[in-house]
């Protein structure tokens, strides 16, 4: 696979917040991740969240996102209900070789961050020439080959 999915905390913090349902607190980032053609998209919701709260970094092929969502509230709102999590959100998210974490586009769209990776040149499928062996000009020997003259003397 070549976008790698690691969040080892991740069930147990499930885990956590199924047992104290009701408990508010910072949660992950809903992710989707698809290959469409030569590249890769991760969508991450971070609905109520400012792009200018948002901050993406890669450092060796890992991806990390953190954004910040507080309060809408202002000082002297009264308080009925507060049930909207709040406070930091991160992933992170490693790489594989054959993406380039150097042209890496992000756009951040009514509360979706949408990353476009793309897949690197060196691992995009080439067509290989293949020669005839007719030409008389020197080429370089593929190892363990023989020419014709070599096949007939053994």
């Amino acid at each position: 696979m070549t976008l790698m999915r690691f969040d080892p905390f991740r069930d147990l913090e499930r885990l956590t917040e199924q047992t104290m349902a009701g408990a508010r607190g910072p949660r992950a980032m809903p992710m989707e991740a698809f290959r469409r053609d030569d590249q890769f998209v991760v969508a991450l919701d971070l609905p109520g969240v400012d792009a200018g709260d948002v901050n993406v970094t890669v450092e060796q092929n890992v991806v990390t996102l953190r954004g910040r969502r507080g309060p809408l509230r202002r000082e002297g709102d009264e308080l009925l209900v507060d049930e909207r999590p709040q406070g930091e959100f991160s992933r992170q998210f490693f790489l594989g070789d054959n993406l380039d974490s150097t042209r890496l586009p992000a756009e951040f769209d009514r509360g979706v961050l949408m990353l476009g990776i793309p897949v690197a040149e060196a691992s995009k499928p080439r067509k290989v020439e293949i020669g005839s062996g007719t030409e008389t000009a020197e080429k370089p020997r593929i190892a363990g080959s023989a020419s014709r003259e070599e096949h007939a003397n053994v």
